[in-house]
């Protein structure tokens, strides 16, 4: 999941054959003797104006987190990473490639209507599309769901899709080999089903308020461009009685600053994310109120691979090894984050990474490398490498690119030329391929090492650099392909090799998340996909 501001589940090893067991959602768990406000309203800041409301549409936190509340997938995420019954109450395997799940037998959709085997089927014919030109196109074929690399290829149709509805609470997923962390991804938001009634009948236009049909614990109230998102408590919802909060207001305030002033005014309840320049004096005032959660999620620089001088992986490297990242990790930002050399988390999935040699090597190592590749690559003093680097807009990001910068520059004579852009204007450039270097970052979507190392894949629908590489798409092959942890772990790592010499993107820093949350909500907890969940939450009197 692309991180609009700095995007795991735990892997979850199931028995072959194991039924999934049914039992509640986790929901707002409120202690004896608290007292609740009168008034049950959540105000959050999520950083920026989502991209769209439709699931199938967009790719990363901003929209996710709002997707999160408003739809519920298949399955979820425990705060402790493991898998929970959600619109399915149970569910079977056979060989670990059919998996058979039966739907809650009274869900309905926020307007009445029952939510039906066919909903999901719809749904996950719809990402796949091509028509449809998701984002997230290629996930179902990273979980190996039968036909769907080739119908994202445009060689067969979207009915052909290894899912189909038994009955009307039903659903039959065949895979085209075992997966070992399925579950996990099938939590994705993603993957939740979309009322096909709604989608049919209004087009694209069904993520407005009045059109707009959830699954989720609320549905969309209000929608007001550059202001404010508004979720009202779904009554329907299939676990409404153990939801609390009646209102959710979802702010796109870029600023950073602002943000933490309106905290602190008391107009926010939670705040996200917190300016590094602010945050020792907020530790020191506010205590308590300050929390810093680990993620499994990496910044990163990417290329445009497709554009020279950047089609030469010389100066890729070179850029990569000018960086001195342990001061961008911490001096620029100081909260815990960690300085990065490869693109998957140091350990994810079980598996622990070797990092490229050049990771253990002095700065001056680096330097005097990186000034090597670069007078290869035939740039020198008298004709120095020049280049626009692109970030959305944020404090945050732009500290960070005016320290790379400096550092370019005086380590290397590289002049960088700063750029800014909104959120979604970004998405949309590095979709059409349209820049030089661009701020990025991933959140994984479940934990596995694919999960970062699929962007790369050759045609994939995340892969915005336009990196190509055989020996790195056959090594993604071998590892899907591979019969247990310690065989797949060997070819992702012969896929972070093939990175950390080509460097289609810079590994910058890993992340921690940094928010504020007021005392008086109750229930806060993420998982480490850094997902917090209104229905779990509570206003307690103050």
């Amino acid at each position: 999941m692309a991180a609009n501001r700095h995007k795991i589940q735990r892997n979850i090893w199931l028995t072959l054959g194991l039924m999934g067991m049914c039992g509640p959602a986790l929901a707002a768990i409120i202690p004896a003797g608290t007292e609740l406000a009168t008034k049950q309203e959540l105000v959050r800041n999520n950083g920026s104006e989502p991209a769209s409301l439709d699931p199938h549409k967009v790719e990363s936190d901003v929209e996710f987190n709002i997707i999160s509340d408003f739809f519920d997938g298949l399955v979820g995420i425990k705060h402790d990473g493991s898998i929970e019954p959600r619109l399915a109450e149970r569910w079977e395997n056979k060989d670990n490639r059919v998996w058979t799940f039966h739907l809650r037998p009274d869900i309905k959709w926020s307007n009445g209507e029952p939510i039906t085997a066919q909903d999901v089927v719809f749904s996950w014919r719809r990402l796949v599309e091509p028509k449809t030109v998701s984002p997230y196109g290629s996930y179902l074929n990273n979980m190996h769901v039968a036909n769907a690399a080739e119908i994202v290829a445009g060689k067969q149709s979207p009915d052909t899709l290894g899912i189909k509805a038994l009955d009307d609470k039903t659903v039959q997923v065949t895979l085209n080999q075992p997966v070992a962390y399925f579950l996990s991804m099938l939590a994705h938001n993603s993957l939740v089903p979309i009322n096909q009634k709604t989608v049919e009948k209004y087009g694209d236009k069904w993520t407005q308020p009045g059109n707009f049909v959830s699954s989720g614990a609320y549905t969309l109230s209000q929608w007001v461009v550059n202001e404010k998102v508004v979720g009202e408590r779904n009554k329907n919802y299939w676990d409404d009685a153990h939801t609390v909060i009646n209102r959710v207001t979802y702010l796109p305030i870029a600023s950073e600053t602002a943000d933490i002033n309106r905290y602190k005014a008391g107009e926010i309840d939670i705040a996200y994310p917190v300016p590094q320049i602010q945050f020792k004096a907020l530790k020191a005032q506010l205590g308590e109120q300050v929390h810093v959660e680990p993620n499994l999620a990496t910044y990163y620089y990417q290329f445009n691979t497709t554009k020279a001088p950047f089609n030469d992986p010389r100066v890729r490297l070179a850029l990569n090894l000018g960086l001195d990242k342990d001061i961008i990790a911490e001096k620029v930002l100081g909260q815990g984050q960690r300085p990065a050399w490869m693109t998957s988390q140091d350990t994810t999935g079980g598996v622990t990474f070797k990092k490229p040699d050049y990771a253990s090597w002095t700065h001056e190592q680096r330097i005097s490398e990186a000034k090597r590749l670069l007078k290869e690559a035939g740039f020198s003093e008298a004709k120095p490498l020049s280049f626009d680097l692109l970030y959305n807009t944020s404090e945050s990001h732009q500290r960070i690119a005016i320290a790379a910068s400096s550092m370019w520059k005086k380590n290397l004579g590289v002049e960088a030329k700063l750029q800014n852009q909104e959120w979604k204007t970004m998405l949309d450039t590095m979709h059409s391929r349209t820049y030089d270097l661009v701020r990025y970052a991933w959140i994984a979507d479940y934990d596995d090492a694919s999960t970062f190392l699929n962007n790369f894949r050759t045609g994939d629908s995340q892969n915005t650099t336009g990196f190509s590489n055989a020996d790195f798409d056959e090594a993604m092959k071998q590892a899907a392909m591979a019969g247990s942890l310690e065989q797949r772990g060997q070819f992702y790592q012969k896929a972070e090799d093939v990175l950390a010499q080509n460097v289609p993107a810079i590994p910058v820093y890993q992340y921690v998340v940094v928010k504020l949350v007021k005392p008086y909500v109750g229930g806060y907890h993420t998982n480490n996909l850094g997902y917090f969940y209104t229905k779990d939450m509570y206003i307690k009197k103050h």
